[in-house]
């Protein structure tokens, strides 16, 4: 299985800043322990290219971003310290995202062990995302004739406001959310189809939601590619999430979006999301979780 990360490149914070970045150094390093990866290991990809930003961002944002003229409150709602090492790191991300969605296309499911930068609009960045991976993905495939119709699966605990409003009115590429009705961000423009669950949910009633919108999902598009966010972050231990699903629930969930999309024949990109845990492990031994199911069908797309 092609599995794809951008922890080589470096991202520069300052001492206790709340993202946790070292998650995905972890989490390759668990991944290539457990051998998840294609023989050669978890691959480089290139950085997303100018042109395949520019099919969704806007390139006045893309300049004040390259040459560091991003305006304080700017910078503030991305919530990271603009370097040049942060714009690399992000092109990368949204590469590996690339590289994914291609490798799908080819064998049925791949990997990115970042990405999932669903806050990130056409014009601004947000919420620690900079590039919108999925939309650029989601053009990308379109624009190179892999995939006339792409269906993003957001189980992210957070709404997918970026890519909702870039794909707004758009049929060819469907928007799907389960999120926190109460968790960031405070404005939520309309996904295709949006689930939003209160604060406190549990394994049983989050995996009704994720089933019933995912067959919906599905009857109302027939896509040639998915991409799933398969954030880390409705754990009962994670920091931002206010949920409570636990690791089993999760694990469940992840084989239920997986199940679905082989029985469809819809070839999965998968990204990591969000995962901001109490315990750091913890959200690593999640995110490993979901890469082990993933190649688990990975392996059932080859018979």
């Amino acid at each position: 299985m092609k599995v794809y990360t951008c922890d080589a490149f470096e991202l520069p914070l300052p001492e206790g800043h709340t993202f946790p970045v070292a998650k995905y150094r972890m989490l390759r390093e668990r991944v290539e322990a457990e051998r998840l990866a294609d023989p050669l290991g978890v691959l480089i990809p290139l950085p997303a290219s100018d042109a395949e930003l520019l099919r969704v961002h806007d390139p006045a944002y893309l300049d004040r971003l390259v040459s560091g003229t991003l305006s304080t409150s700017e910078a503030r709602e991305i919530g990271l310290p603009w370097s040049n090492a942060l714009v690399e790191r992000a092109r990368r991300s949204c590469g590996a995202t690339l590289s994914a969605c291609r490798a799908a296309i080819r064998e049925g499911v791949a990997v990115n062990l970042a990405g999932g930068t669903h806050h990130a609009h056409r014009d601004r960045g947000a919420g620690y995302c900079v590039f919108n991976d999925a939309a650029v993905a989601s053009r990308a495939m379109q624009s190179e004739g892999r995939a006339a119709r792409v269906l993003v699966v957001d189980l992210d605990v957070h709404h997918g406001d970026g890519t909702a409003s870039i794909f707004a009115d758009d049929p060819t590429v469907y928007t799907f959310s389960v999120h926190g009705a109460k968790n960031y961000p405070l404005r939520k423009p309309p996904s295709d189809l949006d689930v939003p669950v209160d604060d406190g949910l549990t394994d049983e009633p989050y995996l009704e939601a994720v089933s019933g919108g995912l067959s919906r999902a599905l009857g109302e598009i027939r896509p040639d590619l998915a991409i799933y966010l398969a954030g880390a972050d409705p754990y009962e231990g994670d920091r931002l999430g206010r949920l409570k699903v636990s690791k089993d629930g999760l694990g469940a969930r992840d084989r239920l979006v997986f199940s679905a999309l082989h029985q469809a024949r819809v070839p999965v990109a998968l990204t990591m999301a969000g995962g901001y845990g109490h315990v750091l492990s913890e959200t690593v031994e999640i995110q490993a979780q979901t890469v082990r199911i993933a190649r688990e069908f990975w392996r059932a797309f080859q018979g």
